[in-house]
Order: structure tokens, then C-alpha cells, then sequence
């Protein structure tokens, strides 16, 4: 798994955890919709660490607390 196949599964799955559409997530998070629908559909392979601040600010949690999930674990090595 690539880490924008992990950032976008997990973005998904706290929009899950915390009962809210990825659109809500937007507003709250002071992001376009454009930019996290990107995101979440995979046309955006490589959100910024500002971005995903920025969604950790609207979910009231920690950057750690977005990492920190199996997802994470086993990434491919994405040297070019």
C-alpha cells in the first residue's frame, strides 16, 4: 500500500468513526471540498502535512492519533 492509499483509507475511515460525511469534514477542517474529495478519490496521491493538520484540527485529534493505525505499518517504499 502507498501512503496516499493509506492517508485516504484513513481519512475515510475517521469520517466513519465520527458519524460525518467527507464533505462536513471539509467545512470543518477550513479545506476545500475539491481538495479532500481529491483525496479521498485518489486523484490526490500526496496530501500535505499542513492538509492533514489541518484535518486533524477538525476532528480533535493529534497528528500522532492520525498515524498511529495499522495502515501506517506496512508501507511500500516509494522511492522513484
Amino acid at each position: 500500500m502507498t501512503i496516499g492509499d493509506a492517508v485516504k483509507k484513513r481519512i475515510i475511515n475517521l469520517c466513519y468513526e465520527h458519524n460525518m460525511t467527507v464533505n462536513k469534514l471539509a467545512t470543518i477542517s477550513g479545506i476545500t471540498q475539491s481538495t479532500l474529495n481529491n483525496i479521498t478519490s485518489g486523484r490526490n496521491n500526496s496530501a500535505t502535512v499542513s492538509t492533514i493538520k489541518k484535518i486533524c484540527d477538525g476532528l480533535d485529534i493529534t497528528i500522532q492519533d492520525f498515524f498511529d493505525c495499522e495502515l501506517f505499518n506496512d508501507l511500500e517504499q516509494e522511492i522513484k
